[in-house]
């Protein structure tokens, strides 16, 4: 029995711990807390298919799809009839768009 409360006070400690750290950001939270060099990490690949383009630029999938249908000149390859996107030029591109 006392074996069973020391796991459960130690099962709400790690949780009231593992909470209170997610919301230590949840309020200072304004919106405008988006960081370009974290979109185009290390770990993105150099060229980014079609369907994962939404994931790297921060935008719901019809975003995306809005974005490429109004700027035919986003750059892009086709290779077997696959389209990707180079991440280094996708970024210049997303940089200039508003100039």
């Amino acid at each position: 029995m006392v074996t069973e409360s020391l796991f459960l006070a130690l099962g709400f400690a790690a949780a009231a711990f593992f909470i209170g750290d997610g919301l230590k950001n949840f309020k200072s939270s304004n919106g405008n807390d988006f960081n370009f060099k974290e979109m185009f990490s290390e770990t993105t690949p150099e060229l980014i298919k079609e369907n994962q383009l939404h994931y790297y630029i921060g935008l719901s999938k019809q975003d995306a799809r809005s974005l490429i249908q109004e700027y035919p000149d986003i750059p892009h390859i086709t290779i077997n009839g696959q389209v990707y996107y180079p991440s280094a030029k996708l970024r210049e591109w997303i940089k200039n768009i508003g100039e």
